[in-house]
């Protein structure tokens, strides 16, 4: 148990997240975030209740989410860096997961850099996953016709029967190349990437003028698989546009995000999924388990009930 830090608090943790991004700094290669300190705990988005309080803005209970420890317990120094959770929105781990940064990372990515229109045919790959099944959704909601790509059957059949796609392939048993001439016949007009690597490549050779390609994340070539970009001439020949985005950039835009995708939630309007492993003790498995891809939605691991 940590001590309590002046003007801190300590946290009773809930909820903790498993994100890909966190397969970069598990290594030595230059990344957006840095390195994990060795001999620490992993630092990573968490929901906790307030345990103790030495802070007059956080009581003890308060529900709050930010980037604690994969631990019980954490002292922080500077809970200025947390958000409260109001319970009213939805269940506590939306706060890491649809109504948190992965929900923003998706409205972000589709909305403002993608910007589908009614009429575009929008391809998100990764698409049963924390961001790509929201982003999907968003395009939906614009008025595209919105083609998935995932790593399972059953993942296949849950972008279809759940989250409302247009269309989607297993890229592990189907030839990209051949599935997006398919599904996409028109072209691509919009390609939301979160997996790099051959399907991007693919999805490049297919792209309309002035396509749009936001690049969310790179999963294929986190654990050295990757390869280089073979078609990027694509971007020239169509003139379109192709940009990387962070969402620590983005987090100015979290309050006003709130309330929309809560709305969205409430309507209907867009579904979400959790994948939700119980116990600390199986959090390693669970993070290995999700870079496999055997998680359908946010992969999160509960160690605790709120009390």
């Amino acid at each position: 148990m940590p001590e309590l830090p002046a003007g801190g608090l300590i946290t009773r943790n809930l909820f903790l997240s498993c994100d890909p991004y966190m397969r970069g700094r598990m290594g030595t290669e230059k990344n957006y975030t840095g390195g994990f300190p060795l001999d620490q705990p992993i630092p990573s988005r968490v929901v906790a209740q307030v345990w103790q309080s030495d802070n007059e803005r956080f009581q003890i209970g308060d529900f709050v989410w930010g980037f604690l420890n994969w631990e019980r317990y954490t002292g922080v120094a500077t809970p200025n860096q947390l958000r409260k959770i109001d319970p009213e929105l939805g269940p506590l781990s939306h706060a890491i997961s649809v109504l948190g940064m992965p929900g923003l990372t998706a409205e972000v990515g589709m909305q403002e850099l993608g910007m589908p229109k009614p009429g575009d045919t929008v391809f998100v790959s990764a698409a049963s996953g924390a961001v790509g099944s929201i982003a999907g959704q968003l395009a939906k909601l614009a008025g595209a016709r919105v083609i998935g790509s995932a790593g399972s059957d059953q993942k296949v059949t849950h972008l279809l029967d759940k989250l409302g796609f247009d269309g989607a392939f297993n890229y592990k048993t189907a030839n990209v190349g051949e599935a997006l001439d398919e599904y996409c016949p028109a072209g691509i007009d919009v390609y939301f990437d979160n997996v790099g690597g051959a399907t991007l490549d693919a999805a490049l050779a297919r792209i309309n003028p002035f396509a749009r390609i936001p690049v969310c994340g790179q999963i294929s070539g986190y654990d050295g698989g990757g390869s280089g970009i073979k078609r990027i001439g694509a971007l020239v020949a169509s003139r379109a546009t192709m940009t990387g985005f962070v969402i620590y950039d983005h987090m100015h835009k979290f309050d006003a995000f709130l309330p929309r995708m809560a709305q969205h939630m409430s309507r209907g309007d867009v579904r979400y999924f959790e994948d939700i492993v119980d116990g600390i003790e199986a959090t390693p498995q669970a993070f290995i388990g999700m870079m496999q891809g055997d998680n359908i939605g946010k992969r999160l691991v509960k160690i605790a009930d709120p009390e």
